[in-house]
């Protein structure tokens, strides 16, 4: 097989940037934005899916990075926690520091990024239900579930208890 053949040409949106790119085959999204965007901010914990460390947005949907080739992302809309235009990933990095939600900060991206994927207003339940695919295991998931609210209430639409 030669090497053409394996190799695809690509365009992606990530957090508001278009890059043109040739990406293997077997590249998964987190290689792309980890070794040749260096947006290391995507963080490959197992690397099969199980833990959530990856998780970015894809067309505002989240997905684990390590799972997803990046031949899939081509002509789509990628975001990582190195988006700097969204005032609500904004206010979720905030309110993590404000309310102690991390510590060794490894899991920090997936939250936040899975958590800026939850509707506005969502309710504890819903916001734990949503970060489900998210393991931490240093912090606990109490404060990462008030750092949710505290950013849904900063940004002033205020937050339903359930």
């Amino acid at each position: 097989m030669t090497a053409a053949a394996t190799s695809f040409a690509i365009t992606v949106d990530v957090n508001g940037r278009e890059h043109a790119l040739r990406v293997e085959a077997r590249d998964t999204l987190a290689a792309l934005l980890r070794d040749h965007l260096g947006l290391t901010g995507t963080k490959i914990g197992c690397g099969v899916g199980e833990c959530g460390a990856c998780t970015v947005l894809l067309d505002g949907v989240p997905v684990v990075a390590c799972l997803v080739l990046a031949v899939e992302a081509d002509g789509r809309r990628v975001t990582t926690i190195e988006d700097e235009r969204d005032p609500r990933l904004e206010a979720l990095r905030q309110a993590f520091v404000a309310e102690a939600a991390l510590q060794c900060g490894f899991c920090t991206p997936g939250m936040i990024l899975a958590a800026r994927a939850l509707p506005e207003g969502a309710d504890d339940e819903a916001v734990r239900a949503g970060l489900a695919g998210n393991i931490c295991r240093c912090t606990g998931y109490t404060a990462i579930v008030r750092a949710v609210a505290r950013a849904s209430t900063t940004r002033g639409r205020g937050r339903r208890r359930g």
